[in-house]
């Protein structure tokens, strides 16, 4: 097992590439590089085997992020694999940062696995809504920070969870009692050094953010919901997430040990890049950067055809000479996330790169693709009303938690 770094400082003086949970960039407008990351951070990769034993376990074929490495690195998803094959179970445990009215395909991703893993092992699945976080990052206030969990929580109730199993809450609603009385556990334990050494905290920032830490931490104990799991203080936890958010969980599991806790699993995602290309994650704050689940078929074509980077050549007798740059193309890096169609992916891969294909022509199916994703999650949320979202946030059991 990798071992836990004691610092995952994201801004120390050597690093070419800052990747915390509100920075994702690289030297020089490169690219990420997630070798690096995985070696930085601790983590492990996510190689073919796991994967196997995952359709093995479950019964089904691997989702499509998992077994074209989208979902790359994990910490400890074979013990997690362990657990089940006992016949044992475990919970997951995933979030949303509230800061915009409506989501991007990046954000999607997380939840379209989550769902997928909630299906394939039936266990159950808490939702966080960082609104307080939101608060203190975005300058926003209380009550708008309320209201975007809530309208991101219909986004997120879209994505098909089972209600029988999944308990969706907000930290300006939910936390106290035992949530709180974790997080202050955890608090005790992680002096001011060690957060500024693993999120990059300066002098100029709000006591606000140096002790948000704990509040996105205790998810990962059962104990924080009381009202969910009774007695199951040793239930394990897997957090599927995108690979920024892993410091929270660097420190969680070094802390977990010290108040008698399990330490969570992960299974952590590459990031889904901007259509100007791979230089990092796509930016709420650039409406042109990204594909939004509000955006019409027009909208969508738009932005494909006009800001979508191409690996394409500068004319067409090059093009069909030399072929695509597949590495920097991003329809086809998108194509890998939303083309369910494993042949066709690499029939497109194998045409484009050739030359036989256009850019025109991938763009033209990607467009296709995205606008059939984007009308069927459309459709979905046009029916959650504000009583489903109560009906998820309410605190109760899970009926059908372990079923």
């Amino acid at each position: 097992m990798a071992e836990e770094p004691k610092t995952g400082g994201s801004r120390e003086g050597e690093d070419d590439q800052v990747v915390n949970p509100w920075e994702v960039t690289a030297k020089d407008g490169g690219k990420i590089d997630y070798d690096k990351l995985i070696e930085k951070f601790g983590c492990q990769r996510l190689d073919e085997s796991l994967v196997q034993r995952v359709e093995r376990l479950t019964g089904r074929p691997a989702h499509v992020f998992l077994r074209r490495g989208v979902f790359f690195a994990h910490r400890d998803l074979n013990e997690i694999l362990d657990v089940y094959e006992r016949g044992e179970k475990f919970y997951l445990y995933t979030g949303r940062g509230p800061s915009s009215e409506a989501l991007h395909l990046g954000h999607l991703v997380p939840f379209m696995f989550t769902k997928y893993l909630q299906d394939a092992f039936k266990v159950p699945l808490v939702i966080q809504l960082t609104d307080d976080e939101k608060c203190m990052w975005k300058n926003l206030t209380v009550e708008e920070s309320k209201r975007l969990a809530r309208e991101n929580a219909k986004d997120i109730i879209a994505c098909g969870f089972d209600i029988t199993r999944t308990f969706i809450f907000s930290d300006f609603s939910y936390i106290g009692g035992s949530f709180y009385e974790n997080m202050v556990k955890v608090a005790k334990c992680v002096t001011f050094n060690k957060v500024v050494g693993i999120f990059g905290f300066t002098n100029e920032d709000h006591i606000g953010k140096i002790s948000f830490p704990p509040v996105q931490a205790v998810p990962s104990f059962p104990s924080s919901f009381p009202h969910l799991f009774p007695g199951k203080d040793n239930l394990r936890c897997l957090i599927p997430c995108a690979i920024d958010q892993d410091p929270y969980f660097r420190m969680t599991r070094d802390v977990a040990p010290r108040i008698g806790y399990q330490k969570p699993a992960l299974i952590e995602s590459s990031f889904f890049p901007a259509l100007q290309g791979e230089t990092g994650k796509m930016s709420a704050s650039d409406p042109n950067s990204a594909i939004y689940v509000t955006d019409s078929s027009k909208d969508i074509k738009n932005k494909v055809n006009r800001y979508a980077f191409s690996g394409g050549q500068d004319s067409i007798e090059n093009h069909r000479k030399n072929g695509a740059n597949l590495e920097v193309d991003i329809p086809v890096k998108y194509l890998s996330f939303f083309l369910a169609d494993d042949a066709e992916l690499d029939h497109i891969k194998k045409e484009y790169g050739a030359g036989r294909m256009l850019t025109g022509e991938v763009k033209k199916r990607l467009i296709e693709v995205l606008s059939e994703l984007v009308e069927r999650h459309r459709k979905a949320r046009a029916v959650v009303t504000d009583e489903m979202v109560d009906a998820f946030m309410a605190v109760r059991p899970l009926p059908h938690m372990f079923s």
